[in-house]
């Protein structure tokens, strides 16, 4: 599994990321001067929210209710932007390395990889007959990023910022200090310090270091930030940053640069070489194999892919585990989870502000967590959630007048923010929605429904969910329009517009089905936890059985809206409504799965990337093998870096899919659509489900034809089972299966179904034919 190009990198989305959970980097490879983009996850502008932000904007909300049910809903739509707040935080770059080559002469052979089965990257090349080597990783024990140069070195190394910030040199080392943008008495702190060991001779001037008459040269770069947490101020309750940097300085002299690489890899390749894939593996290009003479570099194979139709199933292995990487590269500090773009953040200013946004990305991103056993992944998340919840209580009750429970709206950010966006004067579309964490905490469901923990369950997934659960209570209300129902109102389905049967054109409406699916999937989840410890939830079963139900439009679809209105654009991105079908699990029904499979139709197959993402894994719900691969083909439609002159665009793409470093594209980049291929791969081969208490695991559900032989081992399963099986023909040949726990399951397969019954840490081969 191995990224590889003959050129360095000009645009960000050519660069190659690595990262420790914590800090990342970008090695754009230059000869002349090797750019390296550096990141830390905690340097976001801001400070803790204030609970007190907008304490009476809920008075609005009768007057909105009051336009919906008279159908005014231009008159809503004015209305709403009196219940919003300030946007969110940006998450800003922590620094930038140049590695300035001072060798004069012709430049031959160059190459650049990054293996992400020993999450190392390397390039190499010859300058005037002279070879030189350069190998990168970022370290989380060590907690460290780590860069040796081999070969005739003579370079001059400097460290600079985008952010405010000031550098000193000494002999062997570079101390970089600074502050997000903004007051730096109220901004987040961080100190970076390089080192660097060599055996040739070293000066220090100004901000940078020059190394002459070297063989090798080691630099490693620490880096701390005083973020101590949500609701802690930067400076005045900041974490001690000096005094933990200068820790990870000593630590640097213990070891050497493989000792430091080999503990490395252990840890990751602890979780990383959990899952082994091939699919088809007689239809690979042997030009595509790492080794091979001639070797296809990975852009060209990424065009061929499209353009030349050669769909390599290497390609598609390699996309799978490269998504699995990032997660792993992204997201490993405690209480930070990965944002919009993971970690890898080359601009002062993000798109998007590189935020947490909590109406399908941040969800989206850990999809793959628990299917492709990386669990530990996701860890960050629960923390990051309780924080959500101590804010959103009071954003339930300033903006809502709801006083149990608690909300999170659209975006997020390092503070746990929740409070709906917009600053007042930006659409309702996006701004005014409220079930952020309603969604949010069904990924703490499916923790408690892989692992089978039941202390997690009790003392972290449940509490956080009832919370959830008992704000859908009190915003629920009576529907005037059909007694006896619950609906949402004031209402929107997450950035989407509709065209009402008088023709306007809105967002605001009342009894929205994504709000209606978010809090059924909800509902039902969190009913179940409470069954598992014991606990009853009378008043909201109750709730559940009187939502306003799915209904079916006019052109056989899945109702987006309480009326059988038209989307303002059919071909709209979001498909927030069908999540009962996925990533939720209750759109059982056949007829409303045919109505989703509609919906899905006539959404057509061209998309943003993160949404092609979520499209492979819906499709794969369905069972539609033909249509999920074919959108996995168009997760990898080859898209032009940003800054590429139209006339040099030739056979790249535009819109959503991969860019060269295999980057997803939404354009431009977001790490959603990464996670959501990965994790659409595992749906097309898996799937697995809890009804009642009872387990089943369904092999190959919608294997694509061209992937009629292969084999995939270490998915996990709802249920705590641990599963690897091999397939020929269609057909699967062999598959084995590890209980977490003692349990009895239903395995599906071939057309046939077969009791399985396991003990705890039992591993059972069944033979399939």
């Amino acid at each position: 599994m191995v990224l590889e190009y003959n050129k360095p990198a000009t645009f960000f989305e050519e660069s190659l990321p690595i990262g420790n959970g914590k800090m990342g980097a970008l090695i754009y490879g230059g000869t002349d001067d090797n750019v390296i983009y550096l990141n830390d996850i905690t340097l976001w502008t801001g400070k803790p929210v204030d609970r007190n932000l907008d304490a009476d904007a809920h008075k609005w909300i009768p007057e909105i209710r009051k336009a919906l049910f008279n159908e005014n809903y231009a008159l809503a739509d004015s209305l709403q932007l009196h219940v919003q707040g300030p946007n969110s935080q940006h998450y800003q770059p922590l620094g930038t390395l140049h590695i300035k080559d001072l060798g004069l002469g012709e430049i031959k052979y160059y190459r650049r990889t990054l293996d992400i089965d020993s999450a190392i990257v390397r390039d190499s090349y010859e300058r005037d007959g002279r070879h030189i080597t350069r190998e990168y990783f970022a370290s989380n024990p060590d907690k460290l990023i780590a860069i040796r140069l081999r070969g005739d070195i003579n370079c001059q190394i400097a460290l600079t910022a985008q952010v405010p910030h000031q550098v000193k040199s000494g002999l062997g080392q570079l101390t970089m200090t600074g502050h997000a943008t903004g007051d730096a008495q109220e901004s987040t702190h961080f100190c970076t310090i390089l080192s660097v060991k060599t055996d040739g001779e070293m000066a220090a001037s100004d901000s940078s270091l020059t190394i002459t008459k070297a063989k090798e040269a080691i630099i490693y770069i620490v880096n701390e930030t005083s973020f101590n947490g949500f609701d802690k101020h930067p400076v005045r309750e900041g974490a001690n940053y000096l005094e933990a940097v200068t820790n990870d300085l000593w630590h640097t002299q213990n070891m050497t640069f493989d000792e430091f690489y080999a503990r490395h890899l252990a840890d990751y390749k602890t979780i990383y070489d959990r899952v082994k894939i091939c699919l088809n593996k007689g239809g690979r290009n042997p030009k595509d194999l790492p080794g091979a003479k001639d070797r296809r570099m990975t852009d060209e194979m990424l065009l061929d892919y499209t353009n030349g139709n050669d769909q390599t199933p290497y390609l598609e292995e390699l996309y799978f585990q490269f998504g699995r990487y990032l997660l792993i590269s992204a997201s490993r500090t405690k209480n930070v989870p990965a944002n919009l773009q993971g970690l890898w953040a080359p601009q002062l200013w993000s798109p998007w502000r590189g935020n947490y946004t909590v109406n399908i990305n941040l969800e989206e991103n850990y999809w793959p967590a628990f299917v492709a056993n990386m669990a530990e992944m996701a860890e960050p998340l629960d923390g990051f959630i309780a924080g959500l919840a101590a804010n959103g209580k009071f954003t339930a009750k300033n903006y809502y007048n709801i006083h149990e429970g608690w909300c999170s709206s659209h975006n997020s950010d390092i503070w746990a923010m929740t409070n709906p966006v917009g600053e007042k004067n930006e659409s309702p579309e996006w701004s005014n929605w409220n079930l952020g964490g309603a969604w949010l905490v069904n990924t703490l469901w499916e923790r408690y429904q892989f692992t089978q923990d039941k202390t997690y369950l009790k003392n972290i997934a449940y509490p956080l969910m009832k919370g959830a659960a008992q704000f859908c209570l009190r915003w629920l209300i009576d529907n005037p329009k059909q007694p006896g129902e619950l609906i949402t109102a004031p209402s929107t389905s997450p950035e989407n517009e509709y065209k009402t049967d008088k023709g306007y054109h809105g967002t605001t409406c009342y009894g929205g089905t994504a709000d209606l699916a978010i809090i059924r999937e909800l509902f039902i989840n969190t009913i179940a936890a409470g069954k598992v410890l014991g606990l009853k939830n009378k008043e909201m079963e109750q709730a559940l059985a009187k939502l306003h139900p799915y209904t079916i439009g006019h052109m056989g679809d899945l109702n987006e809206w309480y009326y059988d209105w038209d989307d303002w654009d059919f071909q709209h991105r979001h498909q927030s409504h069908l999540i009962g079908l996925y990533p939720g699990n209750h759109l059982t029904d056949a007829t409303l799965q045919k109505a989703a499979e509609r919906s899905l139709e006539i959404k057509g197959d061209k998309t943003t990337g993160w949404s092609t993402g979520w499209r492979i894994n819906l499709w794969a719900r369905l069972h539609n093998a033909k249509q999920a691969y074919h959108i996995y083909q168009k997760l990898l439609t080859p898209i032009a870096p940003r800054g590429v002159r139209k006339e040099d665009w030739k056979a790249w793409h535009k819109g959503g899919g991969t860019y060269p470093n295999l980057f997803d594209a939404h354009p431009p980049f977001q790490i959603d659509g990464n996670f959501g291929g990965t994790a659409g791969v595992c749906e097309m081969l898996m799937q697995s489900s809890i009804v009642n208490g009872q387990c089943s695991i369904e092999l190959l559900p919608a294997c694509p034809e061209q992937w009629q032989d292969g084999a995939i081992s270490g998915l996990c399963a709802r249920g705590g089972y641990e599963v690897s099986f091999e397939w020929k023909n269609g057909k699967v040949r062999g598959c084995s299966i590890k209980a977490k726990k003692a349990g009895t399951l239903t395995l599906i397969y071939n057309g046939q179904q077969k009791k399985v019954k396991l003990k705890a840490g039992e591993t059972q081969n069944i033979k399939t034919w």
